[in-house]
This record gives C-alpha cells, sequence and structure tokens, in this order.
C-alpha cells in the first residue's frame, strides 16, 4: 500500500522522533507502566506508522464491506441499514416467569430473544430427578416438556421474533420442542429463526457439560445439521462458542483459534456425511467473548472473518458465498464482573459492547451488572439493554462501517492475531493427521486444550495478584463497605410448581404413545439414523428432555474426562 522510499522516510523520521522527542521526555517523567500489554498479555508498541503495515494489501487483506475476505464487515452497509439485534440473555424460575421477562424486553425495546435454561435442562435431567432437587430454576428457565415450550412462547409470535437458545448437550431436544411448537401452532416451519448453541466440542474443551462422549455428541450435532438445512433454513443450529472458551481462562487469541477449529471440525464431520458445504455452511453461526482490551477484540473480529473465509473457501472449497462470511453473536465478558463495587460493571460493559460494535458483530448480549452476585434483576437487565440502544442511538458508533479500520494499531494487530490464531489451527490439524476435526478430538482425549487455557489462566491470575493487571474495585481503588446492590431472587415455591406442572404433563399424555416414541428413537440411534425427525414426534407426545437423554446415554455411554499427557 505504500511506497518503500516514503517507508523508508517514516521509519527514519520515527526513529528521530523516539531518540529527539520522546526518549528525553520518559527520562524526566517516566511512563505509568514498564510494560504495556493487552488483557491476553498482547504486548503495544507505544506508536504505530505505516510501517507496520507495509506489507498489507488492501484488496486481498481488507476489501470492502461486503466483499471478501470480510475483514470490514458481512454486510455492505453494516449497521447503516439496520443495527445488530439485541439480545439480551433470560431465563429464571419457570416458563410462566421467563414469559414475563421476555414480554418486558420486547416491549422495553429488545429485538431478539435469548433463552437461559436452568442446570437440570442443561444437563438433560428432568425437574423431578433427584438430582435437580435445588437446581429448578435457579440459574434459568425449567423445560421438562413441550408443555414448557408452550408456556415460554405464550403470546409471542415465533415466525417474526428470532430466538437463542443456550442449551448444548440437551439441545437437540429443545430444538425439536421448538419445531413441534411451530408445527402445532401451524407456523412453517421455513419461518421460524433463531440460534441454537449447540456446540458440543467446546463443551469438551471448556465449558464441561457433557452426557455422552465426543464422537457421539458430534454425531448429533451432524444430525441437527442436517435436519436444519432440510427443514428449518432460517435456524442456525450450531453457534460455535468461543465465549467459553475465553470465560474458561483463554487469551483471546486462544478463544479464537480453539472456536474457528471447533467450526471447521463440524463442518468436515457434515461433508463426511455427504452433505455439501454449501448446503449447510450458511446456517453456522459463531459466539465470540468481548472483553476490556477494546482494540484487541476488534482486531480479533476483524482477523476471525478473513481467517474464516480464506479456510472456508481454500480448504472446504466453497463456493456460495454466504459459506465463507463469518456471522457471529457477542456477549460482554461475564469473567470480567465484579462482585466487588458492582456498578463498575455497567462502565466495564459499555467498553465491551462498544468492542463489539466497532468489530462488526451481528448481535449483542451486554452483561447486567449485578450478574457476579446473582440472575440479573429487572433494573440491571434495563441498564444493560439500555447500554446497547445508547451506543446505537447516540454514539455515532454505529454509523461507519468498520470505523477503526485503516488505524496503523489496528490493522497490525488484526495481522498479529490472524498469524497467531492460524498457527494454532495447523497445530490442531496436524495432530488430525491432516483433519481439523480428528484433531480436535485428539486434542480433547489428550488434554491439549485443558493445558493450553490453564496455563493463560493461571498467568492471568498471577499478573493481577502481582498488581501488573489492575482490576479496578479488586487489587485498585478498593473501598471499605457493601456495595451490592438489591438482587433477584428465585424462590424456593418454584419447584413446586415447576414439579406440579411436570406431573399434570405425564398424568395426562398417552403412557403407550411416549412408550412407543421411545423405542422409536432407541431404534433409531441403533441403525445409525438422523434422530430429529424421531425427536420431533417424541415431544409432541410429550416425552420429557429426561427419557430422551436417558435414552442417548444407555445407547452411546457416557464420558468421564481424563487428562493425558502428550
Amino acid at each position: 500500500m505504500y511506497d518503500e522510499d516514503d517507508l523508508a522516510s517514516i521509519r527514519e523520521a520515527r526513529d528521530e522522533w523516539e531518540s529527539e522527542t520522546r526518549d528525553p521526555f520518559v527520562e524526566k517523567g517516566g511512563e505509568r507502566k514498564d510494560r504495556f500489554a493487552t488483557v491476553s498479555n498482547h504486548e503495544v508498541d507505544d506508536l504505530y506508522t505505516p510501517a507496520d503495515v507495509a506489507d498489507l494489501d488492501y484488496e486481498s487483506d481488507l476489501g470492502f464491506p461486503g466483499e471478501s475476505p470480510y475483514t470490514r464487515g458481512v454486510y455492505p452497509t453494516m449497521y447503516r441499514g439496520r443495527t445488530w439485534t439485541m439480545r439480551q440473555f433470560a431465563g429464571f424460575g419457570t416458563a410462566t416467569e421467563t414469559n414475563e421477562r421476555f414480554h418486558y424486553l420486547i416491549e422495553n425495546g429488545q429485538t431478539g430473544l435469548s433463552t437461559a435454561f436452568d442446570m437440570p435442562s442443561l444437563m438433560g435431567k428432568d425437574s423431578d430427578d433427584p438430582l435437580s432437587d435445588g437446581e429448578v430454576g435457579k440459574e434459568g428457565v425449567a423445560v421438562d416438556t413441550l408443555r414448557d415450550m408452550e408456556v415460554l412462547f405464550d403470546g409471542i409470535d415465533i415466525g417474526e421474533v428470532t430466538t437463542s437458545f443456550t442449551i448444548n448437550p440437551s439441545a437437540p431436544v429443545v430444538f425439536a420442542m421448538y419445531v413441534a411448537l411451530a408445527d402445532n401452532r401451524g407456523v412453517p416451519r421455513d419461518q421460524i429463526g433463531g440460534t441454537f448453541q449447540n456446540d458440543m466440542l467446546k463443551e469438551f474443551i471448556a465449558q464441561k457439560e457433557w452426557v455422552i462422549p465426543p464422537e457421539p455428541s458430534l454425531k448429533l450435532v451432524t444430525d441437527t445439521v442436517e435436519f436444519a438445512a432440510e427443514e428449518t433454513p432460517r435456524i442456525r443450529p450450531i453457534s460455535v462458542s468461543g465465549y467459553h472458551i475465553r470465560e474458561a481462562g483463554s487469551t483471546a487469541v486462544q478463544e479464537l483459534a480453539f472456536t474457528l477449529a471447533d467450526g471447521f471440525a463440524y463442518v468436515e464431520d457434515a461433508v463426511d456425511r455427504g452433505l455439501d458445504v454449501d448446503e449447510f455452511a450458511p446456517q453456522l453461526s459463531f459466539f465470540f467473548n468481548s472483553h476490556n482490551s477494546i482494540f484487541e477484540e476488534v482486531a480479533k473480529f476483524r482477523a476471525a472473518r478473513r481467517i474464516y473465509h480464506d479456510v472456508m473457501s481454500e480448504w472446504y472449497d466453497a463456493e456460495d458465498e454466504r459459506s465463507t462470511q463469518l456471522k457471529f453473536h457477542t456477549q460482554t465478558a461475564g469473567q470480567s464482573l465484579t462482585a466487588q463495587q458492582p456498578l463498575n460493571n455497567v462502565v466495564r460493559v459499555t467498553i465491551q459492547a462498544l468492542a463489539g460494535v466497532l468489530g462488526g458483530t451481528q448481535s449483542l448480549h451486554t452483561n447486567s451488572f449485578d450478574e457476579a452476585l446473582a440472575l440479573p434483576s429487572e433494573e440491571a437487565v434495563t441498564v444493560a439493554l439500555r447500554t446497547q440502544q445508547i451506543i446505537a442511538e447516540e454514539s455515532g458508533a454505529a454509523d461507519v462501517i468498520d470505523p477503526l479500520g485503516g488505524s496503523f494499531f489496528v490493522e497490525s494487530l488484526t495481522d498479529e492475531i490472524e498469524a497467531e490464531a492460524m498457527a494454532y489451527i495447523e497445530e490442531i490439524r496436524e495432530m488430525g493427521d491432516g483433519s481439523v476435526r480428528d484433531g480436535v478430538l485428539a486434542g480433547i482425549d489428550e488434554g491439549y486444550y485443558h493445558r493450553e487455557i490453564s496455563e493463560a489462566s493461571y498467568e492471568y491470575q498471577s499478573r493481577v495478584e502481582d498488581g501488573e493487571e489492575i482490576v479496578v474495585g479488586v487489587n485498585k481503588y478498593d473501598t471499605e463497605g457493601d456495595t451490592r446492590p438489591d438482587l433477584l431472587h428465585v424462590e424456593d415455591e418454584v419447584q413446586d410448581r415447576q414439579l406440579a406442572r411436570l406431573e399434570s404433563v405425564k398424568d395426562d399424555r398417552d403412557d403407550a404413545a411416549v412408550d412407543a416414541a421411545l423405542s422409536e428413537l432407541r431404534e433409531t440411534v441403533r441403525d445409525g439414523g438422523n434422530v430429529m425427525p424421531v425427536l420431533v414426534d417424541a415431544v409432541k407426545e410429550y416425552v420429557t428432555m429426561g427419557e430422551i437423554m436417558d435414552v442417548f446415554a444407555e445407547e452411546y455411554g457416557t464420558y468421564r474426562e481424563s487428562i493425558g499427557v502428550m
């Protein structure tokens, strides 16, 4: 992009500035720190010039918005056309309470729904399972049967509103319930839209919630991909999630690399199933964390789009441009929130949300300031939503496409993050003898991810404890006294109400139809067929989530993690 003579002149001028202007000034007053780095400990220089992006090729590395390699955004107008989807995470108690919260958020301007499930539902346990006692409705909504789904979306047009479902081991069951709900309401399957997290590889890498082993878990994910391609074109059956990898303590580069590797693993598995890459890839989506180092996060998002475009085109022969466009949801960093001085979290979330917007996210969840202490209160949820609305309507950040594009710093950092992430992806591919999928599975089995993330997490915490990494209100500027706000409390009676609904469903359903549905599911699992059509039929008979997941566990077996030595 730059003339070599001009670059030489710039380098010479920078050296002169450093020796004659900066160094004498630093000698007098010093600098705040001996070393400046991002949250991920990525060291940054004090000044960037065209010399730092001398190798940048505008057309092949940047291009224009809506054109390959999509570094500058996947849509030609980005937020000048319409803003990102504001999708606040919501869920607690029974479906009745969460339905009320859904309506509240819609009335206050939210443009998409996002469902949080309680731990029993996440793990495929019914509310009346002994292991569910005390956890029902506590950290999300309890969903046992199609009846709960009917209540959850009462009064909500599922043909108009898109919904995200943050659920993994039992995601195929919830997917089946949503399709069954649409069928029963007379909403065509091709009209319902939304996203299922359904990223089981990430579970074995970071979040550690699973029911069956990795390979059959991957098989079920591919079942949903195949079903969605054929039946529900507006449903994204996977949201490949770096969010939880980052929450487990990874760096930004690790989050990006491990997430994209998981995505490529799903692509390979679907292709091996016999699906054409352009048949299903446009429905894949991604989910990233946005942390405090605003420029690192923007660079990460931009590098993600470029890597995805190049790999999908070159490794998997994707021809449909939609198959090479990485579209993603962003959530602000829950791990960054502090129980101390929780109102400080409003500022953290604002910075992180702005990074997501400047980085070109397609949808955004802003965490509530009280989430380090409890499920979000109504007041905290409103502040979180208003944060997005102020960024969209008042800040001007949504008025320009890729506003930080062309920044010497951001372009240099984008290149560095891309190179470091690709080095990880190539390493994973080598672990699988040329297959990213096999490399991901090998990495899970051999404890590769566990070690990489644990080391990064340990290094970050050491910097916090040493005071090198400042956390305002925790290791600097702390105050005495209780600063906790009023918190949301989920009453124990919630469990009683949920158990009563479940008992009523079991009393009313046709037991013979339930037994027949479970037998058909078991036979399909043994035959290796796609379970999704059978699941839709089963949940229409009000077969419970736990009954379905028990079949999977009995047929596929269970899994216990072992950390090996490579």
